[in-house]
């Protein structure tokens, strides 16, 4: 069996390395091939450096655009590459452009498609992630559900059921797999001025949100709100998009601990013994669930509904009364969920998988 493993963000390179690190192990045939949809490729071998995981072996760096453009551009270059490759399967995490790229790409040259988080749906078709995911899992061959929710959605729309196979969360392998390689780093608690539990932590940086200056501006609010009242401090670690619409909105942040985005290793320490995380982010609302670490969505839904019934997170919107209220009511609660996203094998069954279906 020869992979294609197609990746173009950071948080497919998180997701994707226990897969990249399986195939290693059992001297697969496989190549990794970088989009470059969000950063340079040069950006990011610094990821890989600090993941431990070989260099791509094709990068297309396409950078960031309007989202016909961008993905015209990676179907062009993804294209070419696996005509030139011929993989038995082409592998891709998640929703963003880069899979749906990879999957039309290798669909039209007729390359087996292995979707990896497939059956994840927010049901909201404004959200360009909730198309991309849809369409890529129509048009897969082994469908890679991380719970028993999302298998069931995707055999009541009416996929096969034997293309589908529940085999948990990739996230989770990585978040172990990665607070091992973080914990032996250098401490970024000193660097801060933070203790462990002593602080908060956020994120925001969906188009949804911080294009949004009455949403954004509702979001940040509420994080003042929630730093006032808990008295610790509140790491707001800001992306190049949200700081240059902060700038434009002229928000004041007065309270929080505005500071550079951080290196994968370096976050997760920190999420790692928060007191509490308040986010838009998908992975980090997973991240949080298995960390044990309580969660507030800065959403009106999530596609990780599992994250809600067990209660680690809890849905807020951006109205700052609802942050501040959603937070007092999570870091009331004792952390004594159970993971629902698998345990930490999921990389390993992936493979099994594909291995057995070609040999």
């Amino acid at each position: 069996m020869k992979a294609a493993v197609i990746l173009g963000t950071r948080p497919e390179i998180i997701k994707c390395a226990p897969i990249i690190r399986e195939c290693q192990r059992l001297r697969q045939d496989y190549f990794v091939l970088h989009t470059g949809q969000h950063y340079s490729y040069n950006m990011d071998k610094v990821f890989f450096e600090q993941l431990k995981l070989p260099e791509a072996k094709y990068n297309l760096d396409v950078g960031s655009g309007l989202h016909g453009k961008q993905t015209g551009e990676m179907l062009i270059g993804i294209e070419k590459v696996l005509k030139q490759e011929r993989p038995d399967v082409v592998l891709v995490q998640g929703d963003t452009n880069t899979v749906l790229s990879g999957a039309i790409a290798a669909a039209k040259l007729g390359i087996k498609i292995g979707h990896v988080e497939a059956g994840l749906r927010s049901y909201d078709r404004s959200m360009p992630e909730e198309i991309n995911r849809v369409l890529a899992d129509h048009c897969s061959d082994f469908l890679f559900a991380p719970t028993e929710e999302s298998m069931q959605i995707l055999i009541q729309e009416g996929i096969d059921r034997e293309r589908v196979f529940m085999v948990g969360n990739t996230v989770v392998d990585a978040v172990r797999q990665n607070l091992k390689i973080a914990n032996t780093e250098a401490q970024v608690f000193n660097r801060l001025g933070v203790e462990a539990g002593e602080y908060m932590l956020a994120t925001s940086h969906r188009q949804e949100n911080v294009d949004d200056k009455k949403r954004y501006a509702g979001i940040i609010q509420g994080l003042r709100r929630v730093q006032n009242e808990f008295g610790i401090p509140l790491i707001y670690p800001v992306h190049p998009r949200a700081k240059k619409q902060l700038n434009a909105f002229n928000l004041d942040t007065a309270g929080l601990k505005l500071v550079e985005p951080m290196d994968y290793l370096t976050f997760l320490q920190l999420e790692s013994k928060a007191k509490l995380v308040l986010t838009d982010s998908g992975g980090v609302q997973e991240e949080t669930c298995i960390l044990g670490v309580p969660c507030v969505t800065l959403r009106d839904n999530t596609e990780r509904p599992e994250t809600l019934s067990v209660g680690s997170n809890i849905l807020a919107g951006t109205e700052p009364p609802r942050i501040l209220q959603a937070a007092k009511k999570i870091s009331a609660k004792k952390a004594k969920w159970t993971n629902p996203f698998g345990d930490g094998k999921t990389g390993q069954r992936i493979i099994k998988v594909l291995i057995d279906r070609f040999s």
